[in-house]
């Protein structure tokens, strides 16, 4: 029983840090799986959105999908929130990610706004030409504001081709006689 349950464990850690989903289908699908989890795990309500179903570079769907992770985490563990809105929205040549909930927000002072979680969230934004942003969430009954982390970035102007897992590089195929 306990090696079983060790082995559910070793697999539910490793689709987490690197779901399938996501080099599988993209982003959007992904950010669906990853709300659903969360929402299953904690109990706390989440409204997912997205207009957006295109591909990305791995790397820039790697990171938002880390991003949403890390806020999703710190939601759970810091912010006593009811209720979270997660949006992925393109627009005007942009691409918006946010992660807005109904919680305590930031306290004062910022020692929360300088945590390794958003030291890691803003070096990430970075890294794929995104600016983060720390803003007022959706509020709740409770008087207090929340907190919005959003990352919005240029979208790219080709869209993203994909090898089908298994497939032979273009590099490596012939040309037909």
């Amino acid at each position: 029983h306990q090696v079983n349950d060790s082995i559910s464990n070793v697999r539910q850690l490793s689709q987490l840090l690197r779901p399938l989903i996501l080099d599988d289908f993209g982003l959007d699908a992904a950010l669906r799986w990853l709300t659903e989890g969360f929402q299953q795990r904690t109990g706390i309500d989440v409204d997912y959105k997205s207009n957006f179903a295109e591909r990305l570079p791995d790397e820039t769907e790697t990171h938002l999908f880390r991003i949403s992770q890390e806020a999703l985490t710190n939601i759970a563990r810091h912010s006593g929130a009811t209720r979270v809105q997660l949006q992925l929205t393109a627009a005007n040549g942009q691409l918006r990610l946010s992660v807005a909930d109904n919680g305590r927000g930031l306290r004062s002072g910022g020692e929360s706004n300088s945590g390794m979680g958003m030291t890691g969230m803003r070096a990430r934004a970075r890294s794929i030409g995104g600016e983060f942003t720390l803003g007022a969430g959706t509020g709740g009954s409770n008087g207090a504001g929340g907190l919005c982390i959003a990352v919005s970035l240029p979208l790219p102007s080709a869209p993203v081709a994909r090898v089908p897992a298994g497939a032979a590089p273009v590099s490596e195929l012939k040309a037909l006689p």
